[in-house]
């Protein structure tokens, strides 16, 4: 009997010190995760702080400096890359200290729409402030809808080897018509209102339809050569293959009067601006793209979600 007991006591403090280990070992887990997360959370807080510490240390000595601001990508309204300069250039002005603005520009356009309602912001802008210039310098391309933003600005610099122009409309798409014909599909597609299908690629083409989309991208196109020869004004050249679509490299384009001359972001702000100090106010994205930046890793989108056709040519 005395051993059964025994037997029963040995069982139950066995079982406690399990649980007990169990519980140790579960504690420390517990404390490991949290201080894991307090430790990411730290970096992340770093990160954004010591961002915004470079980039605002010339504003914060009250130096006279040049403001960036960035057109990087295609004009969208998916990539806002349009209302990222603008907000950046908003920035820029209301700095007492900047002494010029210069729109660092890499991109191969994207919608007329856009481009034009940039365009227009920035006119408006500068007559705001007129003591302060507004030059776009080129990297490696500014064409199309970029182009039709750069018009605005006071003056266009480019590397020789920089690609410019394209001032022209294209609108694309696909006819499977003949197609379904030979595998014996129909459309049956109804409308109300003997335009509404215009464009379907599923249909045939119709030639009405086909003039009314060639007047509309004609008229873009005319919009397009307009808005440049007033920001050009007698710099641009007679040349009749400047409004044909086709680009053209830097050097050329000085050539052509598309830009004014050579030069980088830097050697811009140091020689013509004569304020070689630089601050950027290209808006940041979310802290998530900014942490993917600053790491090197593509991974904004994954950490996004846990936090929380006519173009110009």
């Amino acid at each position: 009997m005395e051993q059964d007991r025994t037997w029963e006591r040995q069982l139950i403090e066995k079982l406690a010190t399990a649980s007990l280990t169990e519980q140790r070992r579960a504690r420390r887990w517990k404390i490991f995760f949290r201080l894991a997360w307090l430790a990411v959370l730290a970096g992340f807080v770093w990160l954004m702080y010591s961002d915004m510490e470079s980039r605002n240390s010339s504003k914060a000595m009250g130096l006279p400096h040049t403001a960036v601001v960035t057109l990087d990508g295609t004009i969208d309204s998916e990539s806002n890359v349009t209302a990222k300069m603008l907000d950046g250039m908003l920035a820029a002005y209301e700095d007492q200290n900047t002494r010029g603005i210069i729109i660092r520009a890499n991109s191969p356009g994207g919608s007329p729409a856009l481009s034009g309602m940039a365009n227009d912001e920035i006119l408006r802008l500068k007559k705001l402030h007129p003591k302060i210039p507004v030059y776009m310098v080129v990297e490696e391309v500014c064409a199309s809808g970029c182009y039709y933003i750069a018009a605005a600005a006071d003056r266009i610099y480019v590397d020789k080897a920089s690609i410019v122009g394209s001032i022209g409309v294209i609108s694309d798409g696909f006819g499977f018509d003949k197609a379904m014909d030979k595998l014996g599909i129909e459309r049956r597609l109804a409308t109300s209102g003997s335009n509404k299908g215009m464009g379907d690629p599923f249909s045939p083409k119709n030639p009405q339809q086909e003039a009314i989309r060639q007047a509309m991208l004609d008229e873009i196109h005319a919009q397009f050569i307009a808005v440049v020869k007033q920001g050009r004004g007698k710099r641009l050249k007679d040349d009749p293959e400047l409004f044909s679509g086709r680009v053209w490299l830097g050097s050329s384009g000085i050539q052509l009067g598309l830009a004014d001359g050579l030069g980088s972001v830097g050697s811009v702000a140091r020689d013509v601006i004569k304020a070689e100090e630089l601050v950027d106010f290209t808006p940041d994205d979310d802290l998530a793209s900014r942490v993917a930046r600053r790491i090197g890793v593509s991974f904004s989108g994954g950490v996004r979600a846990m936090l929380g056709d006519t173009r110009l040519h």
